[in-house]
């Protein structure tokens, strides 16, 4: 037997993810959105599988798509007889304007839907949240529609990255308990969460979503606005009470009062040695002002639940202790500036106290930052300092020293204490009633927020993803905002499959340290890098072969429901994936 290799593909994860892309049905749905066109090689369907293998392997600028695709010998996977100059920028281009010509949110919508029936999803809890994505190059302040339809508006805002020196637009996430996103919109990139979470919650409710019992919100949800519309249609909502608000500082000081509070939920310590993890809590009602759609205003009965926790007590006072140490620093550097500052009269130097303590209009109009952790305390000194002679020369001697009376100011820092037992208080506000969800699981649902969103919205950000963005045209960019959303949902379908097939199979597989049986979505695609595809001639016959296929491998084939015959056999017998098994 004479056997010559000829390339070496690393195919690596990018099979799987073409399998559950395709188990999805995505391409048939991209092509009822945007049917194919007779002059098109690429249809749009392929052209949408194409870009999110492109996401899901490290998200390449459009033009480098074919060429990393034919490097890792996908494309006779993606459509036979598919060649590199196919998937050009310039196609992938259209195929984005075609996307967002034909209604993003519909077309997202219509995947996500499909992802809860394919693999039977539930989303008890819909969690929302918004991020920002950065974007570089000079935009046109206005968008233009396309078909009636506006792209997102870049434009400068706050920045969740820190970077309020570039354009942005927002994103915004309904994300399932399991950490699929449901529901996604873009926003102009000035657009305040207070303004959105009430357009997410509209937009929750026109998806009608089966089984949903409520949608998890932060302290931004928190506004007349969005609990009037809550209660008029009678959505259940979940959210943080911020910290400036008033019943939040009252229902804290009854908690202290009525305290012990009754044990909600309990959850062990992160380490062996640590204690277990407890919050105890309790609800009740305070009547608060919310607005309705017609701009009517009334107070109305709102369920708040009091919730605090030791542990989370001690944390808060650690961090407090350590942020205060790190102010010290910033003080110091305060005072001395202060106390160099000369002035002439007392009512100049009275002046500089009210802009210091901020009641002033300070330099340029702009308020000084407060101090968070220190209180200092000014004060008016008149000091006696020689006065400068007018003329110039030695003074006589018979010439008494002329003094004058200037005026500075002294500075006495004071570090602020927390209140006792001021830490580890939460305040919870809801429009459900105690039958439809009791306290424990509406504490229980809210804790689910940082463990669903952020996760997904820190995938987005990574390199992976689409952040930053080097589009010049605003309807690409919101569309190719919408795939990256798709390849967070794959993404979010292959970790959940694989987590529940280990823990009802008892198995694990190989993580990062030792086995597991919670593996990350990147820690099961990490398996698959020794996966190759091998071009070689075997008694010069020209064959595919798939090697570096372990039995774990196997394993998450028949979790996310893909069938195992293309890992096992020749390329050649099968150069599209395979069709698909039930979950």
């Amino acid at each position: 037997m004479t056997v010559a290799i000829h390339q070496i593909s690393p195919v690596a994860h990018l099979p799987l993810v073409l399998g559950v892309v395709r188990k999805l049905n995505v391409a048939a749905l991209i092509d009822t959105f945007c049917p194919p066109h007779p002059a098109h090689v690429l249809a749009c369907g392929r052209g949408v599988e194409a870009l999110l293998l492109a996401i899901l392997d490290g998200h390449h600028a459009l033009y480098k798509v074919g060429a990393r695709l034919e490097e890792r010998g996908l494309l006779p996977l993606l459509q036979d007889g598919l060649r590199r100059a196919s998937l050009n920028d310039y196609r992938l281009g259209q195929i984005l304007d075609a996307l967002f010509a034909a209604n993003l949110n519909r077309v997202f919508g219509a995947i996500a839907l499909n992802a809860l029936e394919v693999y039977a999803l539930s989303a008890p809890w819909l969690h929302q949240d918004t991020t920002t994505i950065t974007l570089y190059g000079a935009y046109e302040e206005d968008a233009h529609p396309v078909k009636g339809l506006v792209p997102p508006r870049p434009a400068y805002g706050h920045s969740k990255d820190g970077r309020d020196d570039l354009k942005q637009v927002l994103l915004s996430l309904g994300v399932s308990s399991d950490g699929l996103p449901l529901r996604m919109g873009l926003r102009d990139g000035n657009t305040s969460d207070s303004t959105e979470t009430p357009v997410a919650i509209e937009e929750c409710l026109a998806l009608g979503l089966d089984g949903v019992r409520g949608i998890v919100a932060d302290s931004k949800a928190y506004c007349k606005r969005t609990l009037g519309l809550c209660l008029e249609q009678r959505v259940g909502l979940i959210t943080l009470v911020p910290r400036t608000c008033g019943v939040r500082q009252e229902l804290e000081t009854w908690g202290q009062q009525h305290g012990p509070l009754p044990l909600l939920l309990e959850k062990p310590g992160r380490t062996s040695r640590e204690s277990p993890r407890r919050w105890h809590g309790q609800s009740v009602v305070r009547r608060v002002a919310v607005e309705y759609a017609d701009g009517r205003l009334a107070l109305e009965e709102l369920r708040f639940l009091v919730v605090h926790s030791s542990q989370l007590a001690q944390q808060a006072a650690v961090a407090y202790t350590a942020a205060q140490a790190k102010e010290v620093e910033r003080v110091a550097e305060h005072i001395e500036r202060v106390e160099a500052r000369w002035f002439a009269c007392a009512a100049d130097a009275e002046a500089a106290i009210a802009e210091y303590e901020g009641r002033g209009q300070g330099r340029r109009g702009r308020k000084p930052r407060p101090w968070r952790y220190h209180t200092l305390h000014y004060r008016v000194e008149a000091v006696s300092v020689p006065k400068t002679r007018g003329r110039r020369g030695r003074p006589p001697k018979a010439e008494a020293p002329q003094v004058e009376v200037r005026y500075r100011l002294g500075v006495r820092p004071e570090a602020l204490s927390p209140a006792e037992d001021a830490h580890g208080w939460t305040v919870l506000a809801t429009t459900l009633r105690p039958e439809e969800c009791t306290d424990a699981e509406m504490l229980q649902a809210y804790q689910e927020q940082h463990v669903t969103v952020e996760p997904g919205f820190r995938w987005i950000k990574n390199p992976a993803a689409i952040s930053p963005v080097w589009l010049e045209k605003p309807e690409r960019i919101a569309a190719l905002a919408m795939l990256t959303v798709v390849g967070l949902l794959v993404y979010a379908v292959i970790q959940r499959q694989v987590r529940l097939y280990l823990r009802d199979h008892a198995q694990q597989v190989p993580g990062n340290k030792g086995l597991t049986a919670t593996p990350t979505a990147a820690v099961v695609f990490a398996l698959f890098t020794p996966v190759m595809l091998v071009h070689c001639t075997v008694d010069n016959t020209p064959r595919l072969q798939v090697h570096g296929v372990q039995d774990y491998h196997l394993l998450v084939c028949d979790a996310v429901g893909i069938d195992q015959a293309w890992y096992l056999g020749t390329a050649t017998e099968q150069n599209s994936l395979p069709r698909t098994t039930p979950p």
